[in-house]
């Protein structure tokens, strides 16, 4: 009897018709099932951050060689063969692959990108790989040299992950374009997206398809190489050598294969051009350019020297933030970028964290003007002005402005985690050393126990410099709070960081994206699921600006081989300028001008810069108390009525709401999680739990009870004054060790005549405390 596949589910249409189908023309091994794409996005709610469901192809179709050509979705019977066509074709356009198909069990709808046909097949005329492949030869979308390329697979171990699907679009349109002879190439990539694991699986296939012998890896700062040679490219360890002008000896430097080098190690002590000593021009077949937005940008840089130098390799720019100015160009040089791959992107698909923004305003946040004849710390007139955010620690430097952001960082990580690993961006140099002193002195607690619990990582700081590799470990705890100007806006790795102050002037777009950066890589098992961003200056105005993450346009006034050193983008430094020391800038102690926050605002944006909701999380939390529960009488209702309260804070958390977060938060710890709620929402006083604890003790409820019950029940009202009633609710709580000289839970069942008799009195204890007076 012929099976009515109208009555069969998704799966058993995949497991019956599809999955045999794929499988009669295609090896199983290449047939990957349930292909998660993406992480699923992280959407914060409240103050809980909550993962969707990942996107799931049902198969993709692979070459023997690891490489993706066809998505193939599947639906059941009762919808159309062709009805999962659309979702076939966005996961194939987001993986860049080039035939989608959709299947109900009775046939296949294929489209073909390379022609826009769109026809259905038989279920039993599945095309086999090698048409697929050929299909791509016929209109010129693989040539040999691509297919040698395309035939080399990732290099995938136990401790090297195989790529996302971003990473390996990325890779493969990388290596078309030079299997295609190009050789300028520009590959943008968020930070936090694995733009060195990227460029290490471009250099393994092309050394594996014997396209690139000697390759050199370019980077502006020693972190940024050492960092690459010891976790993305360790597979390489045996081929790899780091350039040392000063102490590489010129009879053996050319006999490695993968080169890392400072640009500032390829020139000598008097800016020679010694790089010409080591290498012919011709000596490199390819050249990776690290962060190529910076100094590789500008026509007339030091940096472009090396890279005109060795013109006849093949050159890939590597960027999060490409920089497009009449004085600075990638595309000009690179050209338009192979593969973009967009910080919007990575938070869309879950692999990069969402973050908040707390808007600190101070009261001198839009002025502060000195009073008639005041004089500074140094005893000089201060000038007579309206001074602003632009000028603090620029212009001039308040004492007590210093401490108040320091006490409001602290005063923020004391409610969240101590230890929660934090970047404060100042002004300068000596900005970041008084911000280091003032935190310090605020976490004086902390640094007791921890004496680089706060640290100053700046480039002229070599003791500073020495720490920055324990902070950005995830293994390390210490340091926590590192302050700095410029060294830690870009690059560096910073896993676990779940605070990011601004204080600092920012009005680069380039700048503000790399800064932003810092936070934006996502450890979700560890904790780390979304970060914050504490402004102090108004900076995050710059996610209204359109430019934020928005397309790469050229300037047009751009011209290439012209301009100067590039027009400034930060904040205006102030101290002076020319030869010598700048003058010193007016200092006001903290009795010259007091400073304190004014408000704050929490604000939540999507991945596009747009602003979702700008609240305060005592107003969030009030507002979705009410849309759960209504008026004060019915949420007591529904305390009552519930079986265990647990049952409450866990509705709650599903809108957004951790009430453990929120009253920590609030110092409110001692506060009873209904008293925590109807203070919120409903404006009443609260009572602590140990008032309440108090008052079952004056109404002589216990008085009920003799003997050892009696002293179970004062055992667990204790247990409640400490932990709270979602504690004395649990089943383990008689195997807590305050319980264990009444014996086995089983034991103290038998004093209230049996586990439903204890079970009872739990409840009375519990009606009891909710009693009003």
């Amino acid at each position: 009897m012929e099976t009515d596949k109208s009555l069969l589910s998704e799966e058993d249409i995949k497991h019956r018709y599809i999955t045999p189908a794929l499988e009669r023309v295609w090896n199983p091994s290449d047939i990957r099932m349930e292909l998660p794409i993406t992480a699923g996005r992280v959407n914060i709610r409240g103050n809980l951050e909550v993962r969707e469901r990942p996107k799931f192809a049902d198969y993709v179709l692979y070459t023997q060689s690891g490489h993706p050509l066809a998505i193939v979705e599947a639906k059941d019977n009762k919808h159309t063969v062709s009805y999962g066509l659309q979702q076939a074709k966005a996961y194939a356009e987001m993986m860049d692959v080039k035939f989608a198909y959709s299947s109900n069990g009775d046939a296949f709808t294929e489209f073909d990108y390379l022609t826009g046909v769109e026809r259905e097949l038989p279920l039993d005329a599945f095309p086999i790989p090698a048409e697929l492949i050929a299909r791509l030869k016929e209109e010129g979308h693989l040539t040999d040299a691509q297919v040698k390329v395309l035939e080399q697979p990732f290099y995938v171990s136990e401790g090297t992950f195989a790529p996302r699907y971003y990473q390996q679009v990325a890779v493969d349109r990388t290596l078309d374009a030079i299997a295609r002879g190009k050789t300028r190439l520009l590959l943008v990539m968020a930070t936090g997206t694995g733009k060195t694991y990227t460029a290490f699986q471009i250099i393994y296939r092309l050394r594996k398809a014997g396209l690139g012998k000697k390759i050199l890896y370019l980077a502006d700062r020693n972190i940024l190489v050492d960092q690459s040679i010891q976790q993305d490219f360790r597979p390489l360890a045996s081929v790899i050598h780091k350039v040392n002008y000063a102490a590489d000896d010129r009879t053996t430097i050319t006999s490695y294969e993968v080169y890392f080098s400072l640009y500032q190690q390829l020139f000598g002590e008097n800016d020679e051009e010694s790089f010409r000593e080591l290498f012919r021009p011709d000596f490199f077949d390819l050249i990776v350019v690290d962060e190529c937005h910076r100094g590789s940008a500008k026509a007339d840089s030091r940096w472009r020297k090396i890279l005109d130098y060795f013109n006849t390799a093949v050159q890939i720019g590597m960027t999060a933030t490409p920089k497009e100015t009449a004085y600075v160009s990638n595309i000009d040089y690179f050209g338009d970028p192979v593969y973009t791959y967009s910080l919007r992107q990575g938070i869309d698909d879950g692999f990069l964290a969402p973050f908040r923004v707390i808007n600190v305003q101070t009261n001198i946040g839009n002025g502060w003007r000195p009073c008639k004849g005041q004089l500074d710390f140094f005893g000089k007139e201060i000038e007579d002005r309206i001074y602003n955010n632009t000028d603090y620690d620029y212009n001039i430097v308040l004492e007590d402005r210093i401490r108040e952001v320091a006490a409001r960082i602290t005063y923020y990580l004391r409610h969240i985690d101590r230890m929660a690993k934090t970047i404060v961006f100042c002004a300068d140099e000596a900005a970041a050393e008084r911000m280091r002193h003032a935190l310090a002195q605020q976490n004086n607690d902390m640094m007791q126990k921890y004496p680089n619990y706060v640290v100053r990582i700046t480039g002229s700081d070599p003791y500073g410099k020495s720490q920055l590799g324990y902070f950005i470990s995830v293994a390390s705890p210490t340091p926590v709070i590192a302050t700095t100007s410029q060294l830690l806006s870009t690059g560096v790795d910073c896993k676990m960081v779940r605070l990011i102050a601004l204080d600092e002037n920012i009005t680069s777009m380039t700048m503000f994206k790399q800064i932003i950066g810092r936070g934006t890589r996502l450890r979700y098992d560890e904790g780390k699921r979304s970060f914050v961003i504490m402004d102090f200056r108004g900076v995050t105005r710059l996610f209204a600006d359109p430019d934020w993450d928005g397309p790469i346009i050229e300037d047009p006034g751009f011209e290439s081989g012209e301009g100067g050193d590039g027009k400034p983008t930060g904040g205006g430094h102030g101290g002076g300028g020319g030869g010598g020391d700048p003058a010193p800038k007016p200092f006001v102690r903290a009795d010259g001008c007091k400073v304190y926050t004014v408000q704050e605002t929490i604000a939540v944006y999507d991945a596009g810069g747009k602003l979702l909701k700008q609240e305060n999380i005592i107003d969030y939390t009030k507002e979705n108390i009410l849309g759960q529960f209504g008026d004060l009488h019915a949420f007591i209702h529904e305390w009552n009525a519930a079986e265990k309260k647990q049952a409450i804070a866990d509705v709650l958390a599903k809108r957004g709401v951790d009430l453990d977060k929120l009253k920590q938060a609030m110092k409110m710890d001692d506060v009873d999680d209904f008293d925590f709620i109807c203070h919120v929402a409903y404006d009443q006083k609260p009572l602590t739990r140990r008032e309440r604890a108090e008052g079952v003790k004056r109404r002589d409820f216990l008085s009920r009870y003799s003997g050892a019950a009696r002293e179970v029940l004062e055992t667990l009202l204790e247990s409640y004054k400490n932990l709270g009633i979602k504690n004395i609710e649990k089943a383990d709580v008689l195997r807590m060790k305050d319980f264990q000289k009444f014996g086995t839970p089983g034991r103290i069942g038998k004093l209230f005549n049996g586990k439903k008799g204890y079970e009872e009195a739990v409840r009375a204890l519990e009606q009891e405390l909710y009693k009003a007076g």
